[in-house]
């Protein structure tokens, strides 16, 4: 049996029952999702009969007012964005999937996406997110902190 790190929980003992059961993580960053990423997410879940979870991690600002006001529980931040992570949600659940909608807010959203990994123990995670509506610099970052962190296989749409 491995160790994992605190506060992160085996596949054992996870949401998906025994160690063969590893879902799979489709993930953006505030964007709409890559076209391939999701269906490639989407096939690999249908395919493997493991549960889909998509998850949008945004930026929180660290505004405290914001928080209490609510503001942190707004839809995503356009209707495209919406539609995007609710897309493949609705098409694998019309497939047979178990699916699982996931909204993070943080001050870092990457760090956030690398704890959600620890969490969750999935089998890959479908990093995804549309380049085009990334900056170039922040895709890049992002794209080579998952590689190296991530604790599962990672799939990029590259």
């Amino acid at each position: 049996m491995r160790r994992l790190r605190e506060g992160s929980r085996s596949a054992e003992g996870g949401l998906w029952g025994n160690a063969r059961s590893r879902p799979i993580l489709l993930a953006t960053l505030g964007v709409p999702f890559d076209g391939v990423a999701v269906t490639f997410a989407v096939d690999t879940a249908v395919e493997s009969g493991q549960a889909l979870f998509v998850a949008n991690v945004t930026t929180l600002e660290p505004l405290p007012l914001s928080v209490r006001w609510g503001y942190d529980a707004l839809e995503e931040f356009t209707p495209r964005v919406s539609e995007s992570v609710r897309a493949p949600a609705e098409l694998a659940r019309s497939l047979g999937v178990p699916v699982e909608r996931l909204r993070v807010r943080s001050p870092r959203p990457v760090e956030a996406l690398i704890e959600l990994v620890e969490e969750l123990v999935p089998g890959i995670l479908v990093f995804g997110p549309d380049q085009r509506e990334l900056p170039v610099r922040r895709y890049r970052r992002a794209a080579r902190a998952v590689r190296s962190r991530a604790t599962c296989l990672v799939w990029l749409p590259e």
